[in-house]
């Protein structure tokens, strides 16, 4: 293992794409620390330290804190992250199902990418605008910009929140054409592992290793046991749905071309066991945020604060509630489903295969091999919808069974795991790629590490 890391540094371009995305992820974490301009930092620090992080409103904003790697103790720069322009892409992707001329554009090939790249940026703009405008608005009521600079604070704070997430998504591409490794996927890697350490150090400062501690509140020798064997399953569990994949057998179809005999080889066609990644658990995350703020807001109407329907609503909506986690498995089984009809396309890849000259043995070419296809990714599916949705209930349990802070286990298991996990692996597969087409050993002397694809 040593001695790969050794050759990773005396391959030259190898070595120059890993300094240059390690610079530009410096470049990201300084960033954070540039505040808005027009706001009191120290304002803010306070009024964020005493706010309620049980509250739905507190939920979200830990939420949205673990994705961008910020902090809401100061209005940074770079507050919104990378995710409006994570968003643009969903939104354009979902679209391309049902507009004809985005589809269109999306089966001409490289044109077609760089013109749906070039309207992703516009929308990421448009994105910006939004949700900058939003959090300036809430900060600027709050009244937490200096004296008679409301204005012009709000004005900066659109501006420098908008050129930041446009510099992040500007950085990623330099990393996807420079560096090594997926731009936007590191950077969001970048903010979830620069706030673990201080994860760790909160749950720490709770620890109390004393016999009968846990009594108490504390977090004892137990509860370290359990969180331990937790982020070991959490981690297992994530390479398991990351590399697992069901191979199905192709057979090429033997061709005369002059005197010569081609094709006939047998290969496979790979479908990756949880197909959707982790964009389920996003998505049944951010969609379970809104009805408990909803009915807060409402329930803080005078009118309808003894409203015992509003109060068992949000009772049963409560993210320690059976009830909300019950819903949040669904919602997520929901998604994996809703991810692959939109990805997974069985009559394009049955049509590819005739066009190429293979075919599944035993299944004739065309609609019997696309409903093959489908049955098989709706069969796996299944599988990989329920290990999500079992590590996405990991924090509640440690929040539940452990008095755990919330914002402590998130960070030592589910969406924010999954993902550090899941880009991690893709970065260690293309570093042994290189290495082995440049006659190295990989990271394991008994052969490569398997990726997605095989």
């Amino acid at each position: 293992m040593l001695g790969t890391v050794f050759n990773i540094f005396k391959i030259q371009d190898l070595r120059n794409k890993i300094l240059f995305t390690l610079a530009l992820l410096i470049i990201y974490r300084i960033g954070f620390h540039i505040p808005v301009p027009g706001f009191d930092q120290d304002k803010i620090a306070e009024i964020t330290q005493s706010r309620d992080t049980d509250s739905p409103l507190g939920r979200a904003a830990e939420y949205m804190q673990m994705f961008t790697g910020g902090t809401l103790q100061q209005s940074s720069l770079f507050g919104l992250g990378i995710m409006p322009y994570i968003t643009s892409s969903i939104i354009l992707m979902l679209l391309g199902e049902v507009i004809p001329a985005l589809k269109k554009l999306r089966q001409e090939g490289q044109t077609g990418h760089k013109k749906i790249q070039e309207y992703t940026r516009y929308l990421t703009v448009l994105i910006c605008v939004i949700q900058s405008l939003m959090f300036m608005q809430l900060l600027g009521g709050q009244g937490l910009t200096y004296a008679g600079m409301r204005t012009q604070a709000l004005i900066m704070g659109i501006v420098g929140m908008t050129a930041g997430t446009i510099f992040l998504m500007w950085l990623g591409e330099q990393i996807d054409e420079y560096g090594i490794g997926n731009g936007i996927s590191l950077i969001i890697m970048a903010g979830i592992v620069s706030r673990m350490p201080w994860a760790i150090r909160t749950l720490w400062q709770s620890v109390d290793l004393r016999v009968g501690a846990s009594a108490t509140g504390a977090v004892g020798l137990d509860k370290i046991l359990f969180l331990i064997a937790a982020f070991i399953f959490v981690v297992a569990g994530a390479i398991l749905i990351t590399q697992g994949q069901r191979r199905i057998p192709i057979q090429q179809a033997k061709q005369m071309r002059g005197r010569r005999m081609y094709g006939g080889q047998r290969h496979y066609l790979p479908l990756r066991v949880n197909h959707g990644g982790v964009m389920p658990i996003i998505f049944a995350s951010a969609f379970m945020m809104f009805p408990p703020v909803i009915i807060q807001k409402l329930i803080e109407v005078e009118s309808l604060a003894n409203n015992r329907i509003l109060l068992t609503i949000q009772g049963a909506l409560h993210y320690r509630s059976f009830t909300y986690n019950i819903l949040y498995m669904l919602l997520i089984f929901l998604f994996a489903y809703f991810w692959v009809t939109v990805q997974f396309q069985p009559k394009e890849m049955a049509k590819n295969l005739r066009d190429s000259g293979s075919f599944i043995p035993g299944l004739r070419p065309g609609k019997r091999t696309a409903d093959y296809l489908e049955t098989v990714m709706t069969r796996i599916t299944y599988f990989g919808a329920s290990f999500l949705s079992i590590i996405a209930v990991v924090p509640s349990l440690i929040i539940v069974l452990l008095g755990i802070q919330p914002s402590v286990a998130n960070f030592l298991g589910g969406t924010g795991l999954l993902i550090a996990v899941s880009v991690s692996l893709d970065l260690v597969q293309k570093i042994e790629a290189n290495l082995l087409m440049r006659s190295y050993d990989g990271f394991r002397g008994s052969g490569r590490i398997k990726g997605a694809y095989g």
